[in-house]
């Protein structure tokens, strides 16, 4: 299938999560806050904690909110860059970004002023693209390219990665020469395989929480029991990255990789 080996990003929002994707393989982290609110900007404290033991890369999302819109005002712009400027400082190797205009287009002025702000270190464009004109992704990944952005993380505008791998398939076929388009959303164990073989990807994006496996484990924190919660997602466990999960992944990944 590939000369190269396949490398698996895995998004983490906790300490013991990013331990546990090394520990079990991953070539990257991307690092957030609340992934149950589909990932925001991680903690400076964080980020340096992780440094001080982690040997493989670390790109952190740039996100102020939750919300599926991906437009920004001037504030939440001007809140993002200084966190950006903070993570760089300590220790960031790349970023993840993605903003839109109201009209669902790609709001190339704060691309612009995000991938100025880099350093020139590696920025990702994430799944704000899975919001545009599918009828125009071809021109779209051409102008992120030609912005600055390394790589591309999209479902194919759908749900999952594999409900979109058609689509990844036709973007990766296009544009994988000097651009990487990298399948995520809903990346298990039992659909890696086929994920892979359909869209001949060279990198793929998973979070490989307990539940991504055959035989997932308790969460990973413990829920006390009484009626207080300090949010709405604190009603559901909490799981994080296993390092079996992520092993298998790379297995898989790893043996498609020599066909």
């Amino acid at each position: 299938m590939s000369t190269h080996d396949i490398k698996l990003e895995v998004c983490v929002d906790s300490i013991r999560s990013a331990f546990a994707a090394e520990d079990g393989g991953a070539s990257r982290i991307e690092l957030c806050s609340a992934l149950g609110e589909g990932g925001l900007t991680p903690s400076v404290g964080t980020l340096k904690t992780i440094k001080e033991t982690l040997t493989i890369p670390i790109y952190c999302m740039l996100r102020p909110r939750r919300g599926t819109d991906f437009v920004y005002s001037d504030e939440e712009m001007c809140a993002l860059l200084t966190d950006m400027d903070l993570l760089r400082e300590n220790g960031a190797d790349g970023f993840v970004f993605g903003s839109l205009n109201p009209d669902r287009s790609i709001n190339v002025d704060q691309c612009r002023h995000v991938l100025l702000a880099s350093g020139g270190l590696p920025v990702t464009f994430h799944r704000a693209f899975d919001l545009t004109d599918q009828k125009s992704m071809d021109e779209n990944v051409d102008m992120l390219r030609e912005l600055g952005f390394r790589r591309l993380l999209s479902s194919g505008f759908r749900p999952t990665a594999a409900d979109g791998v058609d689509c990844l398939a036709q973007l990766i076929a296009k544009h994988q020469r000097d651009f990487i388009v990298m399948p995520g959303a809903g990346i298990k164990v039992s659909n890696l395989e086929e994920i892979l073989t359909v869209s001949r990807c060279l990198e793929f994006h998973a979070s490989a929480l307990d539940t991504a496996g055959e035989d997932y484990i308790a969460p990973t924190t413990t829920r006390m029991e009484c009626d207080v919660t300090m949010g709405k997602q604190d009603v559901d466990p909490y799981y994080g990255t296993n390092s079996i999960v992520v092993r298998k992944m790379v297995t898989i990944a790893k043996a498609m990789s020599s066909r």
